[in-house]
């Protein structure tokens, strides 16, 4: 519990720096995370029949997000995200070549990746950018929501689950724990109205919504995702928490939902 404890305020630190610090250091710091995912995703989900292309993939998703956060940053370089389309196409020209037995299930999983991951990520950092300048408001509240969920579920859980809430897939995951992560992050999204008003206090308790809502679903779609490949944690990565995706799960679901809503009420 102590390793764990030490582990989460760092990283939540970190994460905090990175909003706080300008546009830059979170373009920089949120393009690196977002690889850093998607690799892991790769060891995740490679074994005897699974042979993604890790670093084609990578590639592939370099080029996606990079031109998008460099658009956003200085509104130009978007036409750079073409790029992505010889690189998709590479993927599959390079596995006529490897001779693998399954070459579908490889190309699925390594597009899957960029699906799963990277996108979700290059949602998140639009919504930073969604009132056409820099605004931390909007990422750090959704972080803050998300971690306030995190932590009321698992307090709520631990003291009073008794009613399981997806047995399949999270046996230890309680109808009780999401109401309490719900509770918490209404209480997280209502102190944030008092501090950010650039949308009603309606408008973050309904992003509050969609962050435990939304994330939920996330988190079992991971759990069942590790169940189907009988693996426990992700990735080694942060110790006492395991990898990173088990520390994004919930947001990966999440982050383009949220951020629709944003455009929907804000363009």
């Amino acid at each position: 519990m102590k390793v764990r404890a030490i582990t989460g305020f760092f990283f939540v630190l970190v994460m905090l720096a990175s909003l706080l610090l300008g546009a830059n250091a979170f373009a920089i710091f949120f393009i690196v995370l977002s690889l850093l995912c998607l690799v892991e995703f790769y060891k995740l989900v490679k074994n005897d029949t699974i042979k993604p292309h890790r670093s084609l993939g990578v590639l592939l998703a370099g080029t996606i997000i990079t031109p998008l956060v460099l658009n956003f940053l200085f509104n130009d370089y978007l036409n750079f995200i073409f790029l992505s389309v010889p690189a998709a196409i590479s993927i599959c020209i390079v596995e006529l070549f490897r001779k693998k037995e399954h070459p579908f299930i490889n190309l699925a999983f390594t597009y899957f990746g960029i699906l799963f991951i990277v996108i979700p990520f290059c949602f998140f950092t639009a919504s930073a950018f969604i009132q056409k300048t820099f605004n931390f408001h909007f990422p750090l509240a959704f972080m803050l929501m998300l971690w306030a969920s995190d932590t009321g579920a698992y307090i709520f859980g631990i003291n009073f689950g008794k009613h399981k809430l997806f047995e399949r897939h999270s046996p230890k995951k309680s109808w009780e724990g999401f109401f309490g992560g719900l509770f918490t992050s209404l209480v997280a999204a209502y102190t944030i109205s008092t501090q950010f008003n650039d949308i009603s206090v309606f408008q973050w308790c309904v992003i509050s919504l969609i962050v435990v809502i939304a994330g939920t679903f996330g988190d079992l779609f991971e759990s069942m995702l590790k169940r189907s490949i009988e693996i426990k944690d992700s990735g080694s990565l942060l110790p006492g928490h395991g990898g990173l995706l088990d520390r994004f799960d919930s947001f990966l679901f999440a982050a383009p939902l949220v951020y629709l809503y944003l455009y929907w009420i804000i363009i």
